[in-house]
């Protein structure tokens, strides 16, 4: 088919459509995933880290 005899040839190239379409259908899936609550201490280090660029 298409002159290429060998299968491991073909599963190669199946294996990389078929990952391909994994990622891209994973993506969608956790597309806007991952969003997380800001924290005490997130807050605190971020008001510790701007005071330090000011005294730079």
């Amino acid at each position: 088919m298409f002159g290429i005899d060998d299968p491991q040839i073909w599963s190669a190239y199946l294996l990389c459509i078929l990952s391909a379409v994994f990622c891209v259908l994973y993506g969608i899936v956790n597309w806007n995933k991952g969003d997380e609550p800001v924290h005490l201490e997130d807050k605190l280090w971020v008001k510790e880290e701007k005071s330090v660029e000011e005294q730079l």
